[in-house]
């Protein structure tokens, strides 16, 4: 469980140091667009050949499809509620989506809830994290090769975050705080992800693998390809194929 609890701090550890990167580092939003495309890479390969297959390999199609779909709905769901409250501000590509509605419609204010912000951040980082600890819990691997990649996504991810809540006005104590707060979770989440999985039934493990997944290719695709494309252009998919290949050969070779 330590060790679970100390690989969620460390790739929620990656969120504070691309928010620090973001407040007080000048940065290119292609630059950013670049790392997001690479990261998303990553983590697509990390679901697809580690939490899928060990969840497949545990429960089978049925526990895999349905955590699999829960996942998916539960992030969208929780996406859309989050950012109908005030949330969008935690990305910068969400926020310039709700922006422009507002201004659209007539409305000039265009406040953000700090609770919501937080849930938002929570949303993105949690399913990761857990992850992390269930694939420990579930072992071959599957949770230091989620640290990486956990790691590798959450650094774009902290940088986009930062710069998003600072244009929403926010000061930089309030959003150091949000990503403390989300790194000492991130660690909870892994830790009771590995207690409560580690002799849970192989169904049981394989459909929360699967829902753990779900959620990330569902933020994948809602937050992070959207904004690398936005920031970085076209060329980007190229830079994802290779984060993708990188992690893939990585994963083979340490196996």
């Amino acid at each position: 469980m330590i060790t679970a609890g100390i690989y969620g701090l460390i790739g929620g550890m990656a969120l504070f140091i691309g928010a620090l990167i973001g407040l007080y580092i000048k940065i290119s939003k292609r630059t950013i667009g670049v790392v997001m495309a690479f990261g998303s890479g990553v983590l697509i390969s990390a679901l697809t050949f580690d939490l899928m297959e060990q969840a497949y390999q545990l429960g089978g199609f049925d526990s895999v499809s349905i955590g699999f779909i829960a996942g998916a709905v539960l992030f969208v769901v929780g996406d859309y509620l989050i950012d109908s409250y005030g949330g969008y501000a935690r990305k910068s590509v969400h926020g310039k989506r709700h922006m422009t509605k507002k201004i659209a419609a007539g409305n000039s204010k265009l406040a953000s809830s700090g609770s919501a912000i937080f849930l938002g951040a929570l949303l993105d980082g949690i399913p990761e994290s857990a992850a992390i600890g269930i694939g420990l819990a579930a072992g071959n691997g599957v949770g230091l090769s989620m640290l990486v990649a956990v790691f590798l996504s959450n650094l774009p991810e902290g940088i986009s975050g930062a710069m998003g809540m600072k244009e929403s006005g926010r000061s930089h104590g309030y959003i150091m705080a949000v990503w403390s707060g989300t790194i000492a979770l991130s660690g909870a989440a892994a830790a009771v992800g590995y207690t409560f999985l580690g002799h849970a039934s192989r169904d049981t493990i394989a459909a929360t693998l699967a829902l753990a997944a779900g959620a990330i290719l569902a933020m994948i695709a809602d937050t992070m390809m959207p904004e690398a494309f936005e920031e970085g252009g076209r060329f980007v998919a190229l830079v994802t194929v290779t984060g993708f290949l990188l992690a893939f050969v990585v994963s083979h070779l340490a196996g």
